[in-house]
């Protein structure tokens, strides 16, 4: 589906969601605290700015479901080059960085706008793209993006793509009544 705000989105089974979520819950040894980069650029937990608990899974992970996700993934990322070709003109850009399972609870969210070149310049300047998926519908937990004045509602499987640059500053719709959980991730150039 083309945007003219470059924020697409399409659907992948929910099988998958549920194995991503299964792993979640089944992996409590992985979870760690979400971590932000903090204004003087260093790694952090800021509860201020994002509360969530992450398992970070490598780019090179293939199994099951890491492998359907990343194929399901793949697909979303053709439609997306097929409604804006130019992206594919610039660089080559694979999925390199390790990308995360972020689950929030009751009020916890990334309350903090920002965007995904923010932080540690060496590694988020060769950003190009951000991928997200909702593992669970939510009836007020979707993010909100700033300057396109658009808020992505939270269902199940949604999986969204954008550029990953100032102009996509976004945030966390924080809900109060329900758990959040997403795999969220970037596209990065093969520099």
């Amino acid at each position: 589906m083309k945007n003219n705000d470059f924020i697409s989105s399409w659907t992948i089974p929910e099988y998958i969601c549920d194995e991503i979520l299964d792993y979640f819950h089944k992996n409590k040894h992985l979870q760690r605290k979400g971590k932000v980069y903090t204004e003087d650029r260093k790694s952090g937990v800021d509860t201020d700015y994002k509360v969530s608990t992450d398992i970070s899974i490598s780019p090179a992970e293939e199994e099951r479901p890491f492998g359907d996700y990343r194929s399901e993934l793949q697909k979303c990322l053709d439609y997306y080059v097929e409604a804006y070709p130019h992206v594919n003109k610039i660089h080559r850009f694979n999925v390199t960085e390790v990308y995360n399972i972020q689950h929030y609870k009751i009020g916890e969210g990334f309350k903090g706008e920002h965007c995904e070149r923010d932080g540690s310049f060496d590694k988020t300047i060769k950003r190009c793209l951000v991928f997200m998926t909702y593992l669970n519908d939510l009836d007020d937990g979707g993010t909100i993006f700033k300057y396109q004045n658009r808020i992505i509602k939270a269902q199940k499987g949604k999986t969204v793509i954008w550029p990953a640059d100032w102009t996509h500053t976004h945030c966390g719709q924080i809900s109060k009544t329900q758990e959040k959980t997403i795999v969220t991730g970037w596209f990065s150039y093969l520099w």
